[in-house]
């Protein structure tokens, strides 16, 4: 079991993103506590009203909507009787137990998962602290919850990547039903996974994430509405990187990703990706320095094995003009430039393409059969004419040599 735990500012959005899939049929409410009527029972007023009326009980607490995903092995078949006792049991050891909350089950992925959607103000006003929850109390849960209903385990590396969110199928989109329906959904559950947890400081530092995901932020041209009136909008990429489908305004999406809210993520950003700089300046200077001359496409490759994926953009004309380097493992964005001069683009291209200076010690090849040969001869007649050209002046001026002189003159006067 993978246990995911978003903090917001809006309980209105959290429910509003499960009620929207409830009318999509593409999930359904299985569970709830601690409300004034059974589940089934509940309209939306009831919903809403209950979490609202406990956050409004704090006002200086901001955040105060709390989403939960709990996703399980594509294996398991687990009934709704086993997920309600699963929910239950999860929010009682992370301290929400008494909290009123919702348990939605989702069926638009390939494993099954809930969702589930309370607050941490409880009714006597005060708030449930949440910056551990996610590292420390959540852990613990899941580890246990695990054992106690045989759950597969998520600590390995493979079954984690099983839960992580796939690429957007465009094609998929493009030619099912439903098509705005489908595409809004699928950016969602990228959205879900890459806003949150990447430390991005721009728009084009988020898109290099996003792209590889077959999705873009869309400010649109400098002339166009959208970009003037400060809009954005979340378009599907199909496999030659193009725009396809219906563009989905940012407003129109649950958790609102919109520009404004973005802009608070930068600054946010700029602190915390701070630590992660010199592991992605390591693994690029390792590189260069053992692997000699390489090309850009080589660099990426060598790279994806450090789990570090590197963005190159280039115009029309296919010139590149900036590289940004997205760390998965940290998940932290760098702009080459951020990094420091040697890794922006002009310069990382003069690092890939130089050729190595031959040592003085290299043997020279008397038969040549090329020009490139020939080039190579000259370079490493020049490195070491100019190394014995150095040892000449060392020795011509050091004192030793200028008393040795003076010595030999005095003889020839003594004799002659």
């Amino acid at each position: 079991m993978v246990a995911r735990v978003n903090a917001s500012r809006s309980l209105r959005n959290a429910l509003h993103y499960n009620e929207n899939k409830v009318r999509q049929s593409t999930a359904v409410l299985i569970h709830s506590r601690n409300f004034a009527k059974d589940t089934q029972q509940l309209g939306i007023t009831d919903k809403l009203g209950t979490l609202q009326n406990l956050a409004a009980r704090n006002e200086r607490t901001k955040v105060n909507s709390v989403h939960i995903s709990l996703n399980f092995d594509p294996s398991e078949k687990l009934d709704d009787v086993t997920f309600q006792r699963i929910a239950d049991s999860y929010l009682q050891k992370i301290g929400f137990g008494d909290q009123p909350y919702l348990v939605y089950k989702h069926e638009d992925a390939s494993h099954p998962h809930i969702h589930i959607v309370t607050t941490n103000i409880k009714r006597n006003g005060k708030r449930i602290a949440l910056h551990n929850i996610g590292k420390n109390q959540s852990e613990k849960a899941r580890k246990q919850i695990e054992k106690d209903f045989n759950l597969v385990r998520a600590d390995s590396k493979q079954r984690q990547q099983a839960y992580e969110v796939k690429p957007v199928n465009a094609e998929k989109l493009l030619y099912g039903k439903n098509a705005a329906s489908g595409t809004k959904r699928a950016i969602a559950n990228v959205l879900d996974t890459v806003l949150p947890k990447y430390k991005y400081t721009s728009l084009p530092e988020l898109n290099a994430v996003l792209r590889q995901y077959n999705i873009v932020a869309d400010q649109g041209s400098k002339e166009s509405r959208i970009y003037k009136s400060g809009g954005l909008v979340y378009r599907v990429l199909d496999a030659n990187g193009q725009k396809v489908g219906v563009p989905i305004p940012a407003s129109h999406i649950y958790n609102k990703p919109t520009l404004k809210n973005l802009e608070k993520n930068f600054l946010k950003n700029q602190v915390q990706r701070r630590p992660h700089m010199q592991r992605v300046r390591n693994a690029v200077d390792y590189i260069i320095a053992t692997k000699g001359r390489i090309t850009l496409t080589e660099l990426q490759n060598y790279l994806q094995k450090e789990r570090i994926s590197l963005v190159v953009r280039q115009n029309a004309d296919g010139i590149v003009y900036g590289l940004t380097y997205v760390d998965h493992k940290t998940q932290s964005v760098f702009n080459g430039s951020d990094l420091g001069k040697p890794y922006s683009s002009n310069q990382m291209q003069q690092r890939i393409r130089q050729i190595p200076v031959m040592r003085p010690e290299t043997p020279l090849i008397k038969q040549h059969t090329s020009n490139s040969q020939k080039n190579e001869q000259t370079q490493a007649g020049a490195v070491k004419g100019a190394v014995e050209s150095v040892f000449d002046i060392e020795k011509e001026s050091s004192p030793q040599a200028e008393f040795d002189e003076r010595k030999k003159k005095k003889r020839k006067r003594l004799f002659h």
